[in-house]
């Protein structure tokens, strides 16, 4: 395998660490960014952006990084705290009216973003192409009942939290998501991609695929035995209602949509570049008493949809102990999304770390790939 780049000397290392992802663990096209006080120490690339193994990955290539997505809304979000325009401990409703409805008036920002909300799936069956119309997805989440009292329990919300979370911002900052995204995080860094995949600075995308050969899994993953075996209950209706929510993820209505918790289109060096921002001693991105409050742990616990424990910030999952949650230090945070991709922050060595794959595995969080990248670059800082 061809690997492109640039590694800082003392790094070399990495170009093994990164060709082995191909040679052992089924990579096609990837890329890999890490930071260290605003610096460069990794940047690499390599294999094809397409189907047909054509269209060589490139540094600026954009692929879906499904969940890594909600990260960066979750930033979004505390810049309209900083900004004084959201409230986190406020009701929803104060800023959005239509959401009280069907419980939810007491519901806080604070409890979307650290998935205590209990609302976490659309409970009426909705049509196939709800997730591609903003305002209709928006309506349908303002009727939506939580699973559960609000605050009871920590229940992860995959798609639902993009909708919700997002929808506030726009009521609370009188602005869209995207321009949002553009004007307090893409333009001041230059990144590549953004939400959906479309008008951003890079139009290479990647196509996504499940790897050929699963890799061993880091931890238990029961939501597909959950979703088996009820075919009604939370865990399913939270990742198949709709069907689309889990196919298209290649089609040009995917692509072009803004669903902000799963249709992230980035590059590795993007989310090294945030992540980066955050974990540096004077972030250019958010306050950093803000980003203090936000990254302290809100709620931990055996979570309802995930299955497994896990401890959330403000929208930011925390460092935990096992390898597939391990963000450098103890103060580590970030998120990881379906597949492998992930971006974190460990604010201890003010490193930002990206990794974006176009072949997705099916671990929980973190798989062999990132966890080989991370564990080599901390023996090398």
């Amino acid at each position: 395998m061809d690997i492109q780049g640039y590694c800082a000397p003392g790094f070399e290392a990495l170009y093994d660490a990164f060709a082995a992802n191909f040679r052992d663990h089924g990579d096609v096209g990837a890329s890999f960014c890490a930071v260290q006080h605003g610096e460069v120490i990794a940047s690499l690339w390599a294999g094809c952006a397409d189907r047909a193994g054509t269209e060589p990955y490139e540094e600026d290539t954009l692929a879906n990084v499904f969940s890594s997505s909600k990260g960066i809304l979750a930033l979004i979000a505390l810049q309209q705290v900083a900004a004084g325009k959201l409230d986190l401990d406020a009701p929803v409703a104060q800023y959005w009216p239509e959401f009280a409805e069907a419980g939810k008036a007491g519901i806080t920002g604070r409890q979307l973003l650290c998935h205590r909300s209990g609302v976490i799936a659309f409970r009426e069956k909705v049509a196939d192409d709800l997730i591609y119309d903003w305002d209709a997805a928006l309506a349908q989440v303002a009727r939506t009942a939580p699973w559960w009292e609000p605050g009871s329990q920590q229940g992860y919300a995959p798609f639902l939290y993009g909708w919700t979370l997002g929808g506030l911002i726009e009521k609370a900052s009188g602005e869209t998501v995207r321009d949002l995204y553009q004007k307090g995080v893409s333009d001041p860094l230059a990144l590549d991609g953004g939400f959906g995949a479309v008008g951003h600075r890079s139009s290479r995308i990647a196509d996504v695929g499940p790897l050929k050969k699963p890799l061993p899994e880091l931890r238990p993953n029961a939501i597909g035995r959950s979703i088996k075996e009820d075919r009604q209950g939370p865990v399913a209706t939270a990742f198949t209602n709709p069907v689309t929510l889990m196919m298209g993820t290649n089609g040009d209505q995917w692509r072009n949509a803004l669903i902000p918790a799963a249709n992230g289109h980035f590059s590795a060096r993007d989310l090294a570049a945030v992540y980066g921002d955050l974990a540096s001693e004077d972030p250019q991105l958010l306050d950093r008493t803000i980003l203090a409050e936000a990254t302290t742990e809100q709620s931990r616990a055996r979570d309802a949809i995930l299955q497994t424990d896990v401890a959330f910030g403000c929208g930011f999952l925390k460092a935990g102990s096992a390898e597939d949650l391990a963000f450098g230090g103890k103060g580590g945070f970030g998120h990881p999304g379906a597949g492998g991709s992930v971006g974190f922050a460990d604010p201890e060595t003010e490193v930002g770390f990206g990794y974006v794959t176009s072949r997705m595995g099916q671990s929980l969080f973190m798989d062999q790939r990132a966890v080989g990248l991370k564990d080599c670059l901390y023996r090398l800082l």
